[in-house]
């Protein structure tokens, strides 16, 4: 029997997202000038006021991974005991690297390096030497560990309250219950998280809409001739929704892991071919050498704050608010959808593997663009076979991609395959959000969301961002969702105390559990190591063991049972 409406839906939450997207995009559209410039006086007081809280953010989420994969946390089984991964590894990394990363990659990978060369941190002087190697490693670091940290802060406690405590319920405010308590988890404070983390992932959806779209046109533009306007973008998100709306429909295994293994391949082929014809040496070594810069300075890079800049002596670049402390917020944003998606295809793998896999094959996906398509167009320029410096200035990132594309060997084809590759990153970040989406705004979760619902959040997806286009308000939506998740920044700390005290509450009642703290207090008499195969303790040992009296345990000592 079909449930109904009022059954399925969690009405406050479904209804509060959706008004809170209105209350703010309805001012955007009618006083789209005076909503900007409020947006961005907002924005410019989270980074400048707020943002040494999203490097302690950064520098915490790793420090904290590390403990859980080192801790007894680390062990627990996501799902039953005989449970084998619900995923083979291909499939799992290839649909975490797709739905994290999304044709951000795409973009970022082959131009960021270009702002950080005109315009790079420590005060460094832009277009030099220095510059240019700073350059290469600042995309490895914002799109490194740290990165993936932040994004599994939410899908460690969702992940272990769904398939370790059984709770049917793939939410942020049921992973906070250890914290909360469960009358606010499910009462007002809880709906108005998960509130905020759809209004956060709305604005997520069009940040990569407003990266992939271009991108998507440019390449129909060269493939097929059509012209670069609105109309043609329109049509193009009309495609992406259209995939991801079937996508939806099928469902996770059939949609989302389909879309995310052509996508791996895809990349793998364009990797490879950039890597080979292009100068596959100078890549690897300069992929190398900027790796080195990043691992030996990742912790000064994740706690630079520019702290003289407030003097008049000291130079101001704005470096860390404009890209360090704007990432993490990025990151942040999008960590619950991310992190709820990573929780959700985890099952059957241990919480470390989780954890490590996690950062390890999104890390190496993101080195992998950043080494092969970014330095490549670090060649050209100093070759001097493109100014690529130039063409983003005079013309955009877009166009200079483009003219980085088209200096490849049969580049049509790689326009093609780019093109492609765009397309689906977007269709399939666009359907793990509306997968999430759909999953939040329900009462339960069995297997998936009702088809209705996750094909419903994917077109409503793309309606409010077509609206924006026309309307010119794209950017400032994006800047908004930023500022919307302002209180993710406390909701992270708690997720964190949450999983902590869950584990371990939960780890004390199993009866195969036993604690890693040994206390040696009973010694044999004879050991292998002394000459005389006899052991003594100092007088001044705190047991008061001395020489005279030295403890004699009969039978074999190596039997001896430590005392737990």
């Amino acid at each position: 029997m079909t449930k109904s409406f009022r059954e399925i839906i969690d009405k406050p939450t479904f209804f509060g997202s959706l008004a809170l997207l209105l209350l703010v995009t309805v001012p955007l559209i009618v006083f789209p000038e005076v909503g900007s410039v409020w947006v961005k006086v907002a924005k410019d007081f989270v980074t400048d006021q707020l943002g040494v809280f999203y490097l302690l953010l950064g520098v915490g989420a790793i420090l904290f991974m590390v403990y859980i994969v080192f801790s007894d946390i680390g062990q627990i089984k996501l799902g039953n005991s005989e449970e084998d991964p619900e995923f083979s590894t291909a499939s799992w990394a290839s649909m975490l690297f797709c739905s994290g990363i999304g044709a951000s990659i795409l973009y970022w990978s082959m131009v960021e390096w270009i702002y950080y060369y005109q315009t790079p941190p420590f005060q460094i002087e832009g277009g030099t030497p220095e510059a240019a190697r700073w350059a290469v490693a600042y995309g490895i670091f914002h799109w490194g560990p740290l990165a993936w940290a932040i994004y599994l802060i939410p899908a460690l406690p969702i992940a272990y309250f769904y398939y370790v405590r059984n709770h049917s319920v793939l939410k942020i405010s049921e992973a906070l219950m250890p914290v909360l308590g469960e009358e606010r988890a499910k009462g007002g404070i809880g709906k108005l998280i998960d509130v905020l983390f759809i209004f956060g992932m709305l604005g997520g959806g069009a940040t990569t809409l407003g990266i992939a779209a271009p991108l998507i046109t440019e390449g129909a533009h060269e493939l097929l001739g059509v012209p670069r306007d609105l109309g043609t973008q329109v049509i193009v998100l009309m495609i992406c929704t259209l995939i991801f709306g079937y996508s939806a429909f099928v469902g996770l295994k059939n949609g989302i892991r389909a879309l995310s293994n052509i996508n791996m391949w895809l990349s793998v082929l364009l990797l490879v071919f950039v890597f080979l014809v292009g100068p596959t040496l100078f890549m690897l070594n300069t992929g190398l050498d900027a790796l080195g810069r990043v691992l030996d300075n990742i912790f000064h890079m994740a706690s630079w704050t520019e702290p003289f800049a407030q003097f008049e002596q000291f130079p101001d670049t704005h470096f860390p608010q404009d890209w360090t402390i704007f990432y993490w917020a990025w990151w942040l944003v999008f960590a619950p959808s991310v992190g709820l998606f990573i929780a959700r295809i985890s099952r059957g793998r241990t919480i470390k593997a989780m954890v490590v896999g996690s950062i390890f094959f999104g890390t190496l996906g993101c080195f992998l663009f950043f080494m092969v398509l970014g330095n490549y167009g670090v060649y050209l320029q100093f070759s001097g076979e493109l100014d690529v410096v130039q063409v983003l200035n005079q013309q955009g990132a877009t166009a200079a991609i483009f003219a980085v594309l088209q200096t490849l060997p049969a580049s049509q084809f790689v326009i093609l395959i780019y093109t492609i590759l765009a397309l689906i990153f977007t269709a399939t970040t666009f359907d793990s959000i509306s997968y999430i989406l759909a999953a939040v705004v329900q009462k339960e979760v069995d297997e998936e969301p009702v088809r209705w619902n996750r094909v419903f959040w994917a077109f409503a997806l793309s309606i409010m961002p077509v609206t924006l286009m026309f309307l010119g308000g794209l950017d400032t939506l994006q800047t908004a969702s930023v500022i919307g998740g302002v209180p993710l920044l406390i909701v992270a700390l708690l997720l964190c105390i949450s999983i902590v005290k869950a584990a371990h509450y939960d780890l004390r009642y199993q009866p195969s559990y036993e604690e890693k703290e040994i206390y040696i207090e009973d010694f044999p008499k004879d050991d292998p190591w002394s000459k005389d195969g006899d052991w003594e303790l100092p007088a001044s040992s705190p047991h008061g063991v001395s020489h005279d009296d030295k403890p004699h345990i009969e039978g074999d000592p190596g039997s001896h049972p430590s005392r737990l």
